[in-house]
């Protein structure tokens, strides 16, 4: 196959990366399995030009991303609706759409499962058309990250520790809004801590991920708690995977649905794959099953098709 790399060199742990001698190892691995190699590393604000260009080339099969939350998102946007097939270095901070696909979580490791790699076609959402493949969220995570991009971190530990910090300075003060929620035929109105709209139903026992990237469904998880305690519970359930186990979160699933903003004038936002976006007055989210050709460990997609 023929592989083009596009490195965020700001991205996740690829600062902190020798990418010389990584490049090296990356033409090793994969020249010596029997496929082609081009490696583009540049800049944060050259990665979106970089993997258009990728993306539109005749000659390449792979685009191999590497970076954070953005630029995997950015990589999944570009390659929705193609026969290309996208690769995932898993250099962000919890690498979870990966995750859900059996990657392996350290840079050689995933590198030389691409070797021998297969490619399977998992499911992108939507959110007024523009493309996520793990998570759009709105209320506490949103004030969350606003919280965590006013804080200086310069690495994958410090960003966790900015996430702690922001994440207690939300249960301290979380927002509040009032929403109204279209599944299927329901609707439902209520003003709510926060909301998440994930690209299938994440698994149980384990961090906030999908068993089955292929599952054809949006989860709809709704969160009510209000008073401290029940938001510190929230968190440390969500942090072991116990979605189930706690009584202030609703989950749902669906192929589509419409969430409508009813809270004052603030300018709200929203996280859309760890990225801070403006959230519209009214968001039509929606699965779009076997959107994305993905190149995956040889064993992930065979326990699949089994």
């Amino acid at each position: 196959m023929r592989f083009a790399a596009v490195l965020n060199r700001d991205g996740g742990t690829l600062r902190t990366t020798d990418l010389a001698a990584f490049s090296d190892r990356m033409h090793q691995t994969l020249e010596t399995a029997g496929h082609s190699l081009n490696i583009e590393i540049v800049a944060g604000k050259d990665v979106v030009e970089t993997l258009d260009n990728a993306a539109s080339r005749r000659s390449v099969d792979i685009v191999l991303a590497g970076g954070g939350d953005g630029t995997i998102s950015a990589a999944a946007a570009r390659l929705m609706g193609t026969k290309k097939a996208l690769a995932i270095l898993p250099a962000g901070t919890m690498n979870l759409f990966a995750r859900g696909l059996g990657i392996p979580q350290s840079l050689d490791g995933a590198l030389k499962s691409f070797a021998d790699g297969e490619i399977i076609a998992v499911d992108v959402a939507t959110a007024n058309g523009q493309p996520f493949v793990h998570q759009f969220s709105i209320g506490m995570h949103a004030k969350m990250v606003q919280l965590r991009q006013k804080m200086e971190f310069g690495s994958r530990l410090g960003k966790i520790r900015a996430s702690a910090k922001a994440a207690w300075a939300t249960i301290n003060n979380p927002p509040a809004m009032n929403v109204t929620l279209s599944i299927g035929d329901a609707e439902m109105a209520a003003r709510i801590t926060g909301i998440g709209i994930t690209n299938n139903l994440f698994g149980e026992g384990h961090l906030p991920y999908a068993d089955n990237p292929a599952g054809g469904v949006l989860g709809v998880y709704v969160t009510v708690a209000k008073q401290r305690a029940e938001l510190v519970k929230f968190f440390f359930n969500m942090a072991r995977g116990k979605w189930r186990d706690n009584e202030h979160v609703e989950i749902h699933q669906t192929n589509r649905t419409v969430l409508k903003i009813h809270s004052g004038s603030r300018k709200f936002r929203a996280v859309m794959d760890g990225e801070l976006v403006r959230l519209d007055r009214e968001t039509v989210i929606e699965i779009q099953p076997g959107a994305l050709n993905v190149l995956v460990p040889a064993s992930a997609a065979q326990s699949r098709a089994a």
